[in-house]
C-alpha cells in the first residue's frame, strides 16, 4: 500500500495566494507599527486580511475555481479581498496543511501591491498594513509566519529579482 501524501489525494482543496507588500513610507508615521532605525525590515509592508467567519489574520487566498492556474488564482483572490492589484514575483513555499479534516494545499506567490483600494465585504472586513515584524506577531497561523520570512529573503539584495 502506497503513502498517500497531502499532495496527490484527489480530495485535496487546492487554493492559492500572496504575501501581498508595498514599498513602506519613507518617514515614519504616528501609530506606525515600524520602529524607527530597524535593521530587520527591508522598508516593507504586509497586507493581512482579517476573516470575520474565522476571526483570524492571514495572507490573502482562496480556493481555485475548476480548471483555473494557481496564478491566476492567486491574484484573483488578491483582488477579491484586498482590492489591490498584484505585481507577482517569485513563488514562495507551498503550505499544506488539514483543513475540515480534508487535506489542503496552498500555493503562494510574492506580489507587489500596484492600484487599488480596499472596500469592506462579508469575506474580509478588515486588511491592514504592517511591517514584516508586526505582521509575524498579527498572523493567527504559524503556518502563516514561514511566508514572512521567505518574502524577506527574496527581497533582500542580490536575491532573485532583485537588482
Amino acid at each position: 500500500m502506497r503513502a498517500v501524501s497531502l499532495a496527490d489525494d484527489d480530495t485535496t482543496v487546492r487554493a492559492a495566494g500572496c504575501v501581498l507588500w508595498r514599498p513602506a513610507p519613507s518617514t515614519a508615521s504616528p501609530g506606525s507599527t515600524a520602529s524607527p532605525g530597524s535593521t530587520a525590515s527591508p522598508g516593507l509592508e504586509l497586507c493581512l486580511v482579517h476573516r470575520p467567519k474565522y476571526d483570524d489574520w492571514s495572507h490573502p487566498k482562496g480556493k481555485l475555481k475548476p480548471g483555473e492556474a494557481p496564478l491566476a488564482g492567486a491574484l484573483r483572490e488578491v483582488a477579491e479581498e484586498t482590492g489591490y492589484a498584484a505585481e507577482p514575483d517569485a513563488e514562495l513555499p507551498t503550505v499544506r496543511y488539514l483543513a475540515n479534516s480534508r487535506p489542503k494545499e496552498v500555493r503562494y506567490w510574492a506580489a507587489a501591491a500596484g492600484p487599488g483600494a480596499f472596500a469592506p465585504s462579508d469575506e474580509v472586513d478588515r486588511i491592514l498594513w504592517l511591517s514584516p515584524e508586526a505582521a509575524r506577531t498579527r498572523l493567527t497561523q504559524p503556518r502563516d509566519r514561514a511566508l514572512v520570512d521567505a518574502l524577506l529573503a527574496t527581497r533582500l539584495p542580490g536575491a532573485p529579482g532583485e537588482t
